[in-house]
């Protein structure tokens, strides 16, 4: 497996899973892609879902997300835990233990199944949201955080939510330019 790793942020050691940085790749993508992952590690990229489910069932990991808007300002949000089970469990989402200056817009997603457009695993809708949202997620109730929504430049108007969305730093109408998800192993 290819990975890129992050030596610089708060001690190094991370291995970056996700990247978003300049809207050259579409995030709105199907389950089968987003379980053999998509990319290219020096741009935008989802490493998989299934080496995440790998990667974090044999030891504890914490993760870490790093964002970045357009006005050079950056947050982040670090969980002491971090798991994604297997494709048989809908890469359920186990996450938790958070700190950091972005605001907790993940762990409202802790124990859900990963969604996408073509597989609908959030049971609260009636609707799909990986499909009216554009992108792929731990949905519940839609969502708190969006990472992998469609990339659109900063503030933005009409369905609020769509763009790469951390709502608990920015809101859900402004659409992140920069996102790094990256985990390491603890201990």
């Amino acid at each position: 497996m290819r990975v890129y790793c992050d030596m610089k942020t708060d001690g190094g050691g991370w291995l970056v899973f996700q990247r978003r940085q300049d809207g050259s790749k579409d995030f709105f993508l199907t389950w089968r892609e987003y379980a053999s992952g998509f990319g290219d590690l020096s741009y935008e990229f989802w490493l998989r879902n299934r080496n995440l489910h790998v990667l974090t069932s044999t030891q504890t990991y914490e993760m870490r997300v790093d964002l970045g808007d357009f006005e050079g300002e950056t947050r982040f949000a670090r969980y002491s835990t971090f798991k994604v089970a297997s494709e048989d469990q809908k890469f359920t989402l186990t996450v938790g233990g958070f700190s950091g200056t972005a605001g907790d817009a993940l762990y409202p997603h802790n124990g859900q199944p990963f969604t996408t457009k073509d597989m609908n695993n959030e049971s609260d809708l009636g609707g799909n949201c990986a499909d009216y949202y554009k992108g792929a997620w731990w949905y519940l109730n839609c969502h708190d955080s969006n990472l992998n929504g469609l990339y659109l430049n900063g503030t933005f108007t009409g369905l609020q939510g769509r763009g790469v969305v951390w709502s608990k730093w920015k809101g859900t109408s402004y659409s992140m330019p920069f996102t790094e998800m990256k985990i390491r192993p603890i201990g």
